[in-house]
C-alpha cells in the first residue's frame, strides 16, 4: 500500500486564499501534496474515477457550497473521501452532510492535529479502496489469463505472473524467446490487461516490412515527402497513440531506423516524414526478438542505448522442451479450437497420440502444436515420431523409468476423465490421497475435482 500512500495528494477548496495556503502549509509539514483551489469547478474538473486523493472543501463559497462540491465528486466517484469545513459550528449540517455522503465535518477554528489527524485517517481510507480496485483487477486478470495462455506448468505460470505484473507498471518490455513460443499472445495480454486496454494495440513485423517502406509504416509523412507520395499517411506510432506499440523481430529493425526509435522512446514524439512539425506521443512499447537482444549488441546488431531503453523489463518466454507437461493440455486446447472453426465435433483424443506428441521434437514450439492439431482434426496425417519412456535412456535407473511409465500412465487417466480427479482415482482404483501424492511426486499439475 505503501506507493498507493505516495501518490495520494490533498485539493484544498476554499475561496480565501489564506486558508488555502495556510492547510496546505500545514499538510506539508505533514509530508501530505496538496493543491489549493479557489474555484472549485476547476478541483470538480481535476478529479476522476480512481483518483488517488482526499478533498477538503469549504461549506459556504459564493460560486458552489460545499454540498453541492460534495454531491458532484461523489457522482464522479463515491469512494472519494470528501471532508467538508467550515468557520460556525452547525451540528443540523454536519448530520446533513454526512447524510450526503461526506467523510467528515470539521471547524476551521479546531486544532489544527485534530483536522491532520483527521485528513490523515481519510488518506488511509483512500488508499486501501485503491489498493483492493488493483487486487480485484490483478484477481480478474488471473482468471482471464488461463484461457489465453494455456498450460499449468511452472515455466509457463512464471510467465503468467510476470505478465500480470508488468501489465500494472507502465514500462517498456522486451519479450525474448523461440519462434512460436507466443510472444504476440502475451504482449496482447500486457496490453489488454493495463490501463491502454481501450486504446490501440498496433503489431508492427519489422522483419517482414521492405526497408523502402518502414520508415513511413512507422512514421508516416506528408504530401509529396518522396516520390509517389500523394496524400499524407499516418504513421503507426502514431495511430498507436495512447496505446500500445508490439514491435516484433524488433532485431530486424536497420540501424538507421533503430537511431531514430531511440530518439521516440526518449523524447516521446515523432516527426511524419518530410514534416517539421513535432508530434506528441504516448505509447507503450513491447518488443519481440527471437534471438538474445543482449548477445546481438555484443556482435554490433543492435544498438546498446536502444536495447537499454527497451529492456525496462523484459520476460523470458519458455519453448515447449521446457514445457513438456503442457503439450497435452495444449493440444486438446487446439483441437477444440480447430474443430469449432472447421465446424466439426470433438472427437476424443487418443491417449496414446498424446504420449507420442509428448515425446517429439517441437522446434516450433505452440505455433507448431497449433498447426498439428488443426491437421489432426481434418484427418490429415500428422508426424509421430516420438520415443517411448523407456528407449535412449540407458542411462536412468529402473526406479526412474519406472517412475516415467507411471507419471504417463496417470497424465493419460487425467486426460480421459477430462483432468477430475475423482475420475481419474477410479479410472485407476487408488484412493485419491494415493493419487494426489502420485501427482506432488510427479510435478503434475492440481486439477478441478
Amino acid at each position: 500500500m505503501k506507493n498507493i500512500l505516495d501518490q495520494i495528494q490533498v485539493f484544498i477548496i476554499d475561496d480565501e486564499e489564506d486558508v488555502r495556503e495556510s492547510l496546505s502549509q500545514t499538510l506539508s509539514f505533514e509530508g501530505i501534496k496538496s493543491e489549493g483551489f479557489g474555484n472549485p469547478a476547476e478541483a470538480i474538473y481535476k478529479c476522476r474515477q480512481g483518483w488517488p486523493g482526499v478533498v477538503i472543501c469549504d461549506l459556504s463559497m459564493p460560486d458552489m457550497d460545499g454540498l453541492e462540491v460534495l454531491d458532484q465528486i461523489l457522482e464522479i466517484d463515491n469512494e472519494i473521501p470528501v471532508i467538508l469545513f467550515s468557520a460556525h459550528a452547525d451540528i443540523s449540517i454536519a448530520l446533513k452532510a454526512v447524510r450526503q455522503g461526506a467523510y467528515d465535518f470539521l471547524e476551521k477554528t479546531e486544532d489544527p492535529q485534530t483536522q491532520v489527524d483527521t485528513i490523515h485517517r481519510a488518506i488511509t481510507k483512500r488508499a486501501l479502496v485503491l489498493e483492493n480496485i488493483e487486487l480485484r483487477k490483478t484477481i480478474d486478470n488471473a482468471h482471464d489469463i488461463e484461457s489465453r495462455l494455456i498450460g499449468h506448468g511452472q515455466a509457463i505460470n512464471t510467465v503468467k505472473k510476470e505478465l500480470i505484473n508488468l501489465a500494472q507498471v507502465d514500462v517498456d518490455v522486451v519479450l525474448n524467446g523461440e519462434t512460436g513460443t507466443g510472444k504476440e499472445v502475451v504482449a496482447r495480454c500486457i496490453h489488454d490487461f493495463s490501463a491502454r486496454k481501450s486504446a490501440p494495440f498496433v503489431a508492427i513485423n519489422c522483419g517482414a516490412i521492405s526497408e523502402n517502406l518502414i520508415e513511413s509504416e512507422l512514421f508516416g509523412h506528408e504530401v509529396g515527402s518522396f516520390t509517389g507520395a500523394s496524400k499524407k499517411r499516418i504513421g503507426k506510432l502514431e495511430y498507436a497513440n495512447g496505446g500500445t506499440v508490439f514491435l516484433d523481430e524488433v532485431e530486424s529493425m536497420p540501424h538507421y531506423l533503430q537511431i531514430r526509435l531511440l530518439r521516440v522512446l526518449q523524447e516521446r514524439y515523432i516527426e511524419r516524414v518530410g514534416a517539421n512539425k513535432n508530434i506528441e506521443l504516448d505509447i507503450r512499447v513491447i518488443a519481440a526478438s527471437k534471438v538474445d537482444l543482449n548477445e546481438h549488441v555484443v556482435n554490433g546488431g543492435f544498438r546498446q542505448d536502444l536495447y537499454y531503453r527497451l529492456s525496462i523489463a523484459n520476460i523470458e518466454l519458455p519453448n515447449i522442451s521446457q514445457r513438456k507437461d503442457d503439450i497435452g493440455l495444449l493440444f486438446s486446447h487446439f483441437v477444440a479450437k480447430a474443430s469449432k472453426k472447421h465446424h466439426k465435433s470433438p472427437a476424443s483424443i487418443p491417449s496414446t497420440l498424446i504420449r507420442q506428441l509428448e515425446h517429439r521434437d517441437w522446434p516450433g514450439n505452440v505455433r507448431e502444436i497449433s498447426n498439428e492439431a488443426e491437421k489432426w482434426v481434418l484427418g490429415l496425417s500428422i508426424s509421430q515420431k516420438s520415443r517411448s519412456a523407456f528407449e535412449d535412456n540407458s542411462s536412468h535407473s529402473l526406479d526412474e523409468k519406472l517412475g516415467r511409465f507411471e507419471k504417463e500412465i496417470i497424465e493419460d487417466a487425467l486426460l480421459r476423465s477430462d483432468h477430475s480427479i475423482s475420475d481419474t482415482a477410479d479410472d485407476l482404483s487408488i484412493p485419491r490421497k494415493k493419487l494426489y501424492l502420485r501427482m506432488k511426486k510427479y510435478g503434475i499439475g492440481k486439477y478441478d475435482e
